[in-house]
Protein backbone atom coordinates (compact mmCIF):
# COMPACT_ATOMS: atom_id res chain seq x y z
CA UNK A 1 0.00 0.00 0.00
CA UNK A 2 1.19 3.51 -0.82
CA UNK A 3 0.05 6.72 0.83
CA UNK A 4 -0.50 9.53 -1.67
CA UNK A 5 -1.03 12.94 -0.08
CA UNK A 6 -2.45 15.82 -2.09
CA UNK A 7 -1.75 19.24 -0.61
CA UNK A 8 -4.48 21.63 -1.71
CA UNK A 9 -8.10 21.19 -2.79
CA UNK A 10 -8.70 23.86 -5.40
CA UNK A 11 -9.04 23.68 -9.18
CA UNK A 12 -5.88 21.58 -9.29
CA UNK A 13 -6.08 19.63 -6.04
CA UNK A 14 -9.67 18.41 -6.13
CA UNK A 15 -9.53 16.97 -9.68
CA UNK A 16 -6.13 15.55 -8.72
CA UNK A 17 -7.72 13.61 -5.89
CA UNK A 18 -10.43 12.19 -8.15
CA UNK A 19 -8.03 11.23 -10.95
CA UNK A 20 -5.59 9.71 -8.47
CA UNK A 21 -8.38 7.60 -7.02
CA UNK A 22 -9.18 6.32 -10.51
CA UNK A 23 -5.54 5.57 -11.27
CA UNK A 24 -4.35 4.24 -7.89
CA UNK A 25 -4.52 0.62 -6.83
CA UNK A 26 -7.44 -0.40 -4.60
CA UNK A 27 -5.18 -0.76 -1.56
CA UNK A 28 -3.54 2.66 -1.93
CA UNK A 29 -4.53 5.38 0.51
CA UNK A 30 -5.22 8.91 -0.75
CA UNK A 31 -5.42 11.89 1.60
CA UNK A 32 -6.31 15.46 0.72
CA UNK A 33 -4.98 18.18 3.02
CA UNK A 34 -6.49 21.65 2.71
CA UNK A 35 -6.55 24.84 4.77
CA UNK A 36 -10.29 25.09 4.08
CA UNK A 37 -13.20 22.67 4.28
CA UNK A 38 -14.86 24.15 1.18
CA UNK A 39 -14.03 24.33 -2.51
CA UNK A 40 -14.85 27.48 -4.44
CA UNK A 41 -14.76 28.07 -8.18
CA UNK A 42 -12.17 30.85 -8.47
CA UNK A 43 -13.15 32.00 -12.01
CA UNK A 44 -16.53 33.13 -10.62
CA UNK A 45 -15.03 35.50 -8.04
CA UNK A 46 -15.43 38.61 -10.26
CA UNK A 47 -19.17 37.93 -10.32
CA UNK A 48 -19.27 37.63 -6.53
CA UNK A 49 -17.52 40.99 -6.25
CA UNK A 50 -20.47 42.77 -7.93
CA UNK A 51 -23.18 40.60 -6.35
CA UNK A 52 -23.98 38.68 -9.54
CA UNK A 53 -23.23 35.52 -7.55
CA UNK A 54 -23.41 34.67 -3.90
CA UNK A 55 -20.71 32.72 -2.14
CA UNK A 56 -22.97 29.70 -1.75
CA UNK A 57 -23.52 29.64 -5.53
CA UNK A 58 -19.87 28.84 -6.25
CA UNK A 59 -18.87 26.76 -3.22
CA UNK A 60 -19.29 23.17 -2.13
CA UNK A 61 -18.33 21.21 0.98
CA UNK A 62 -15.36 18.94 0.35
CA UNK A 63 -15.97 16.21 2.92
CA UNK A 64 -18.95 14.46 1.31
CA UNK A 65 -17.71 14.06 -2.30
CA UNK A 66 -14.24 13.02 -1.11
CA UNK A 67 -15.72 10.45 1.27
CA UNK A 68 -17.84 8.98 -1.53
CA UNK A 69 -14.64 8.43 -3.51
CA UNK A 70 -12.93 6.83 -0.48
CA UNK A 71 -10.48 9.70 -0.16
CA UNK A 72 -9.42 10.82 3.32
CA UNK A 73 -9.73 14.52 4.06
CA UNK A 74 -7.91 16.70 6.59
CA UNK A 75 -9.20 20.31 6.65
CA UNK A 76 -6.08 21.70 8.31
CA UNK A 77 -3.45 23.90 6.74
CA UNK A 78 0.12 22.74 6.16
CA UNK A 79 2.90 24.37 8.16
CA UNK A 80 5.89 22.80 6.41
CA UNK A 81 6.88 20.08 3.99
CA UNK A 82 9.83 17.99 5.19
CA UNK A 83 10.88 16.26 1.96
CA UNK A 84 13.99 14.63 3.41
CA UNK A 85 11.73 12.72 5.82
CA UNK A 86 8.70 12.27 3.51
CA UNK A 87 6.53 14.10 6.01
CA UNK A 88 4.03 16.91 5.96
CA UNK A 89 3.72 19.02 9.11
CA UNK A 90 0.27 20.47 9.72
CA UNK A 91 -0.70 23.69 11.48
CA UNK A 92 -2.09 21.70 14.42
CA UNK A 93 1.25 19.95 14.95
CA UNK A 94 0.36 16.62 13.35
CA UNK A 95 2.88 14.91 11.09
CA UNK A 96 1.60 13.07 8.01
CA UNK A 97 3.92 10.50 6.42
CA UNK A 98 3.62 10.06 2.66
CA UNK A 99 5.03 7.90 -0.10
CA UNK A 100 4.03 10.45 -2.74
CA UNK A 101 3.18 14.10 -2.25
CA UNK A 102 1.35 16.17 -4.87
CA UNK A 103 1.60 19.91 -4.22
CA UNK A 104 -1.50 21.67 -5.55
CA UNK A 105 -1.69 24.64 -3.21
CA UNK A 106 -2.06 27.45 -5.69
CA UNK A 107 -0.08 30.60 -4.87
CA UNK A 108 0.51 32.88 -1.95
CA UNK A 109 -0.76 36.34 -2.85
CA UNK A 110 2.16 38.77 -2.54
CA UNK A 111 0.23 41.90 -1.58
CA UNK A 112 3.03 42.92 0.77
CA UNK A 113 5.36 43.57 -2.18
CA UNK A 114 3.54 46.85 -2.90
CA UNK A 115 2.86 49.20 -0.01
CA UNK A 116 -0.87 49.68 0.54
CA UNK A 117 -1.95 46.92 -1.87
CA UNK A 118 -4.68 44.41 -1.17
CA UNK A 119 -7.70 43.84 1.06
CA UNK A 120 -5.70 44.84 4.14
CA UNK A 121 -4.64 48.00 2.33
CA UNK A 122 -6.57 50.22 -0.05
CA UNK A 123 -7.35 47.98 -3.04
CA UNK A 124 -9.71 45.05 -3.49
CA UNK A 125 -8.97 41.57 -4.86
CA UNK A 126 -10.87 38.79 -6.64
CA UNK A 127 -8.21 36.13 -6.08
CA UNK A 128 -10.20 34.42 -3.30
CA UNK A 129 -13.91 34.27 -2.49
CA UNK A 130 -13.20 35.93 0.88
CA UNK A 131 -11.65 38.85 -0.98
CA UNK A 132 -14.50 38.92 -3.49
CA UNK A 133 -17.04 39.20 -0.69
CA UNK A 134 -15.10 42.11 0.79
CA UNK A 135 -14.90 43.71 -2.65
CA UNK A 136 -18.67 43.35 -3.00
CA UNK A 137 -19.24 45.23 0.26
CA UNK A 138 -16.92 48.00 -0.94
CA UNK A 139 -18.74 48.03 -4.29
CA UNK A 140 -22.10 48.47 -2.56
CA UNK A 141 -20.73 51.55 -0.81
CA UNK A 142 -19.09 52.84 -3.98
CA UNK A 143 -22.24 52.84 -6.12
CA UNK A 144 -23.92 55.07 -3.55
CA UNK A 145 -21.18 57.68 -4.03
CA UNK A 146 -19.34 56.85 -7.27
CA UNK A 147 -16.06 58.29 -8.47
CA UNK A 148 -12.88 57.23 -10.32
CA UNK A 149 -12.04 53.51 -10.62
CA UNK A 150 -8.63 51.88 -11.14
CA UNK A 151 -8.39 48.20 -12.08
CA UNK A 152 -5.43 46.11 -13.22
CA UNK A 153 -2.45 43.96 -12.29
CA UNK A 154 0.82 44.98 -10.66
CA UNK A 155 4.40 44.15 -11.60
CA UNK A 156 5.22 40.46 -11.39
CA UNK A 157 1.60 39.41 -11.88
CA UNK A 158 1.06 36.33 -14.01
CA UNK A 159 -2.74 36.12 -14.10
CA UNK A 160 -4.16 39.01 -16.11
CA UNK A 161 -7.48 37.62 -17.34
CA UNK A 162 -9.45 38.35 -14.15
CA UNK A 163 -8.31 42.00 -14.25
CA UNK A 164 -9.73 42.44 -17.75
CA UNK A 165 -12.87 40.57 -16.72
CA UNK A 166 -13.45 42.68 -13.65
CA UNK A 167 -12.91 45.97 -15.49
CA UNK A 168 -15.50 44.96 -18.08
CA UNK A 169 -17.92 43.48 -15.54
CA UNK A 170 -18.02 46.62 -13.41
CA UNK A 171 -18.43 48.68 -16.59
CA UNK A 172 -21.46 46.51 -17.44
CA UNK A 173 -22.83 46.76 -13.91
CA UNK A 174 -22.50 50.55 -13.91
CA UNK A 175 -24.22 50.83 -17.30
CA UNK A 176 -27.11 48.75 -15.99
CA UNK A 177 -27.36 51.14 -13.06
CA UNK A 178 -27.37 54.11 -15.49
CA UNK A 179 -24.36 55.63 -13.74
CA UNK A 180 -21.41 54.73 -15.97
CA UNK A 181 -21.13 58.41 -17.00
CA UNK A 182 -20.16 59.28 -13.43
CA UNK A 183 -17.21 56.85 -13.20
CA UNK A 184 -13.87 57.53 -14.99
CA UNK A 185 -11.99 54.23 -15.36
CA UNK A 186 -8.28 53.48 -15.80
CA UNK A 187 -6.67 50.08 -16.39
CA UNK A 188 -3.13 49.80 -14.98
CA UNK A 189 -1.02 46.80 -15.99
CA UNK A 190 2.55 45.55 -16.00
CA UNK A 191 1.95 44.12 -19.50
CA UNK A 192 3.91 45.82 -22.31
CA UNK A 193 0.64 46.28 -24.22
CA UNK A 194 -3.05 45.64 -23.76
CA UNK A 195 -3.82 42.02 -24.57
CA UNK A 196 -0.34 40.66 -23.84
CA UNK A 197 -1.88 38.48 -21.07
CA UNK A 198 1.50 37.14 -19.98
CA UNK A 199 1.48 35.11 -23.21
CA UNK A 200 3.02 37.49 -25.72
CA UNK A 201 -0.49 38.09 -27.04
CA UNK A 202 -2.84 35.57 -28.63
CA UNK A 203 -4.13 36.19 -32.13
CA UNK A 204 -5.36 39.78 -32.33
CA UNK A 205 -5.82 40.09 -28.57
CA UNK A 206 -4.10 43.50 -28.62
CA UNK A 207 -6.39 45.01 -31.21
CA UNK A 208 -9.58 43.44 -29.90
CA UNK A 209 -9.01 44.36 -26.27
CA UNK A 210 -7.85 47.89 -27.06
CA UNK A 211 -11.02 48.31 -29.14
CA UNK A 212 -13.13 46.97 -26.28
CA UNK A 213 -11.53 49.47 -23.89
CA UNK A 214 -12.15 52.33 -26.31
CA UNK A 215 -15.77 51.31 -26.76
CA UNK A 216 -16.20 51.29 -22.99
CA UNK A 217 -14.22 54.50 -22.38
CA UNK A 218 -11.57 52.78 -20.28
CA UNK A 219 -8.13 54.45 -20.36
CA UNK A 220 -5.00 52.38 -19.84
CA UNK A 221 -1.38 52.57 -18.69
CA UNK A 222 0.96 49.73 -19.72
CA UNK A 223 4.53 48.91 -18.62
CA UNK A 224 3.35 50.13 -15.23
CA UNK A 225 4.86 49.60 -11.80
CA UNK A 226 2.65 50.41 -8.86
CA UNK A 227 5.06 51.90 -6.35
CA UNK A 228 2.63 52.70 -3.53
CA UNK A 229 -1.08 52.86 -2.80
CA UNK A 230 -2.56 55.35 -0.36
CA UNK A 231 -6.16 55.95 0.61
CA UNK A 232 -7.76 57.11 -2.62
CA UNK A 233 -4.47 57.49 -4.52
CA UNK A 234 -2.28 55.12 -6.52
CA UNK A 235 1.33 55.98 -7.42
CA UNK A 236 2.32 54.44 -10.76
CA UNK A 237 5.59 54.63 -12.70
CA UNK A 238 5.17 54.09 -16.43
CA UNK A 239 8.27 52.63 -18.15
CA UNK A 240 9.51 52.74 -21.71
CA UNK A 241 10.35 49.73 -23.91
CA UNK A 242 13.82 49.52 -22.33
CA UNK A 243 12.38 49.35 -18.83
CA UNK A 244 13.43 52.89 -17.91
CA UNK A 245 11.02 55.18 -16.02
CA UNK A 246 9.06 57.27 -18.50
CA UNK A 247 6.30 59.05 -16.58
CA UNK A 248 4.97 59.29 -13.06
CA UNK A 249 1.22 59.04 -12.48
CA UNK A 250 -0.85 59.80 -9.40
CA UNK A 251 -4.24 58.20 -9.96
CA UNK A 252 -7.11 59.20 -7.74
CA UNK A 253 -9.68 56.50 -7.09
CA UNK A 254 -12.74 55.75 -4.99
CA UNK A 255 -12.63 52.05 -5.84
CA UNK A 256 -9.77 49.86 -7.02
CA UNK A 257 -9.13 46.19 -7.69
CA UNK A 258 -5.53 45.23 -8.44
CA UNK A 259 -4.21 41.70 -8.93
CA UNK A 260 -0.95 41.01 -7.03
CA UNK A 261 2.12 39.03 -7.97
CA UNK A 262 2.17 35.39 -6.86
CA UNK A 263 4.76 33.39 -4.98
CA UNK A 264 4.95 29.99 -3.31
CA UNK A 265 3.17 29.22 -0.06
CA UNK A 266 5.07 29.25 3.24
CA UNK A 267 4.92 25.45 3.60
CA UNK A 268 7.38 25.02 0.73
CA UNK A 269 9.05 28.42 0.39
CA UNK A 270 12.83 28.34 0.56
CA UNK A 271 13.30 24.54 0.52
CA UNK A 272 16.49 24.06 -1.48
CA UNK A 273 16.01 21.93 -4.54
CA UNK A 274 12.23 21.90 -4.19
CA UNK A 275 11.43 25.50 -5.11
CA UNK A 276 12.78 28.39 -7.14
CA UNK A 277 13.54 31.75 -5.47
CA UNK A 278 9.85 32.76 -5.70
CA UNK A 279 8.79 29.57 -3.94
CA UNK A 280 7.29 27.78 -6.95
CA UNK A 281 7.83 24.03 -7.23
CA UNK A 282 10.54 22.94 -9.65
CA UNK A 283 9.39 20.08 -11.88
CA UNK A 284 10.69 17.95 -14.73
CA UNK A 285 8.71 17.04 -17.86
CA UNK A 286 6.74 14.46 -15.85
CA UNK A 287 5.61 16.91 -13.11
CA UNK A 288 8.19 15.50 -10.65
CA UNK A 289 10.62 17.52 -8.58
CA UNK A 290 14.16 16.66 -9.76
CA UNK A 291 15.64 16.47 -6.25
CA UNK A 292 12.69 14.75 -4.57
CA UNK A 293 11.15 12.54 -7.29
CA UNK A 294 8.29 11.38 -5.05
CA UNK A 295 7.03 14.98 -4.93
CA UNK A 296 4.91 16.15 -7.85
CA UNK A 297 3.23 19.50 -8.46
CA UNK A 298 0.24 20.73 -10.45
CA UNK A 299 -1.37 24.10 -11.03
CA UNK A 300 -0.35 27.64 -10.19
CA UNK A 301 2.29 26.48 -7.69
CA UNK A 302 4.42 25.07 -10.53
CA UNK A 303 7.52 26.98 -11.64
CA UNK A 304 7.42 27.89 -15.33
CA UNK A 305 9.44 30.67 -16.96
CA UNK A 306 7.89 33.80 -18.46
CA UNK A 307 6.95 33.50 -22.11
CA UNK A 308 9.25 36.42 -22.92
CA UNK A 309 11.20 39.20 -21.24
CA UNK A 310 9.12 42.35 -20.73
CA UNK A 311 10.18 45.87 -19.67
CA UNK A 312 8.25 45.46 -16.42
CA UNK A 313 8.27 41.90 -14.98
CA UNK A 314 5.32 39.70 -15.91
CA UNK A 315 4.74 35.99 -15.38
CA UNK A 316 3.06 33.31 -17.46
CA UNK A 317 -0.46 32.20 -16.51
CA UNK A 318 -1.47 28.63 -15.78
CA UNK A 319 -4.94 28.19 -17.27
CA UNK A 320 -7.53 25.56 -16.40
CA UNK A 321 -6.83 23.32 -19.38
CA UNK A 322 -3.11 23.33 -18.68
CA UNK A 323 -3.76 22.44 -15.03
CA UNK A 324 -6.12 19.64 -16.03
CA UNK A 325 -3.47 18.05 -18.24
CA UNK A 326 -0.92 18.38 -15.42
CA UNK A 327 -3.33 16.48 -13.17
CA UNK A 328 -3.86 13.67 -15.69
CA UNK A 329 -0.14 13.30 -16.35
CA UNK A 330 0.67 13.25 -12.63
CA UNK A 331 -1.94 10.63 -11.76
CA UNK A 332 -0.78 8.33 -14.55
CA UNK A 333 2.90 8.82 -13.73
CA UNK A 334 2.41 7.99 -10.06
CA UNK A 335 0.59 4.82 -11.09
CA UNK A 336 3.47 3.94 -13.41
CA UNK A 337 5.94 4.27 -10.53
CA UNK A 338 3.68 2.14 -8.31
CA UNK A 339 3.82 -0.54 -11.02
CA UNK A 340 7.62 -0.38 -11.16
CA UNK A 341 7.69 1.53 -14.44
CA UNK A 342 9.14 4.86 -15.49
CA UNK A 343 6.85 7.90 -15.86
CA UNK A 344 6.09 8.81 -19.47
CA UNK A 345 3.04 11.09 -19.41
CA UNK A 346 3.54 14.79 -20.11
CA UNK A 347 1.17 17.69 -19.59
CA UNK A 348 -0.08 19.64 -22.59
CA UNK A 349 1.28 23.17 -22.31
CA UNK A 350 -1.62 24.83 -24.04
CA UNK A 351 -3.56 27.88 -22.87
CA UNK A 352 -7.33 28.05 -23.21
CA UNK A 353 -9.50 30.71 -21.59
CA UNK A 354 -13.03 32.07 -21.44
CA UNK A 355 -13.14 35.64 -20.14
CA UNK A 356 -16.53 37.13 -19.27
CA UNK A 357 -17.12 40.82 -19.93
CA UNK A 358 -20.54 41.01 -18.29
CA UNK A 359 -22.71 41.01 -21.40
CA UNK A 360 -20.16 39.65 -23.87
CA UNK A 361 -16.69 38.13 -23.57
CA UNK A 362 -13.52 36.90 -25.24
CA UNK A 363 -12.07 33.42 -25.71
CA UNK A 364 -8.62 32.35 -26.76
CA UNK A 365 -6.73 29.17 -27.60
CA UNK A 366 -2.90 29.20 -27.64
CA UNK A 367 -1.43 25.83 -28.61
CA UNK A 368 1.28 25.69 -27.37
CA UNK A 369 1.38 28.49 -24.83
CA UNK A 370 4.83 29.69 -25.90
CA UNK A 371 5.08 31.02 -29.48
CA UNK A 372 5.42 30.01 -32.28
CA UNK A 373 2.09 28.21 -32.10
CA UNK A 374 0.13 25.65 -34.04
CA UNK A 375 -3.11 27.35 -32.98
CA UNK A 376 -3.27 31.06 -32.21
CA UNK A 377 -6.93 32.05 -31.93
CA UNK A 378 -8.75 34.90 -30.19
CA UNK A 379 -12.44 35.72 -30.56
CA UNK A 380 -15.20 37.71 -28.91
CA UNK A 381 -18.96 37.61 -28.65
CA UNK A 382 -21.96 37.19 -26.39
CA UNK A 383 -21.59 33.43 -26.75
CA UNK A 384 -18.48 33.60 -24.50
CA UNK A 385 -20.50 35.07 -21.62
CA UNK A 386 -23.12 32.33 -22.02
CA UNK A 387 -20.44 29.65 -22.33
CA UNK A 388 -18.71 30.71 -19.11
CA UNK A 389 -22.00 30.68 -17.18
CA UNK A 390 -22.69 27.16 -18.47
CA UNK A 391 -19.15 26.01 -17.76
CA UNK A 392 -19.30 27.22 -14.16
CA UNK A 393 -22.38 25.08 -13.50
CA UNK A 394 -20.89 22.11 -15.34
CA UNK A 395 -17.59 22.23 -13.45
CA UNK A 396 -19.22 22.55 -10.02
CA UNK A 397 -21.60 19.69 -10.79
CA UNK A 398 -18.70 17.43 -11.76
CA UNK A 399 -16.71 18.33 -8.64
CA UNK A 400 -19.73 17.67 -6.42
CA UNK A 401 -20.28 14.27 -8.04
CA UNK A 402 -16.61 13.40 -7.61
CA UNK A 403 -15.95 12.61 -11.24
CA UNK A 404 -12.53 12.85 -12.87
CA UNK A 405 -13.96 13.52 -16.31
CA UNK A 406 -11.72 16.08 -18.08
CA UNK A 407 -14.01 19.11 -18.22
CA UNK A 408 -11.59 21.57 -19.84
CA UNK A 409 -10.83 19.13 -22.65
CA UNK A 410 -14.47 19.35 -23.70
CA UNK A 411 -14.20 23.13 -23.66
CA UNK A 412 -11.18 22.95 -25.95
CA UNK A 413 -12.92 20.66 -28.40
CA UNK A 414 -15.91 23.00 -28.57
CA UNK A 415 -13.66 26.02 -29.06
CA UNK A 416 -11.80 24.27 -31.88
CA UNK A 417 -15.16 23.38 -33.42
CA UNK A 418 -16.19 27.04 -33.35
CA UNK A 419 -12.87 27.98 -34.98
CA UNK A 420 -13.50 25.48 -37.75
CA UNK A 421 -17.02 26.80 -38.36
CA UNK A 422 -15.73 30.37 -38.53
CA UNK A 423 -12.84 29.40 -40.77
Amino acid sequence: MAHIVILGAGIGGLPMAYEMRDNARPEDKITVVSNTARFHFVPSNPWVAVDWRRREDIELDLAAPLARRKIDFIPVGARRVHPEHNRLELDDGRMIDYDFLVVATGPKLAFEEVEGLGPNGYTESVCHVDHAEQAKKAWDLFVREPGPVVVGAVQGASCFGPAYEYAMIIDTDLRRRKMRDRVPMTFVTAEPYIGHLGLGGVGDSKGLLESAFRDRHIKWICNAKVTKVEAGKMHVTEHDEDGKPKKEHELAFKYSMMLPAFKGVDAVFGIEGLTNPRGFILIDEYQRNPKYPNIYAVGVCVAIPPVEATPVPTGAPKTGYMIETMVTATARNIRAVLDGQQPKERATWNAVCLADFGDTGVAFVAMPQIPPRNVNWFAQGKWVHLAKVAFEKYFLRKMKKGTSEPVYEKLVMKALGIMKLKG
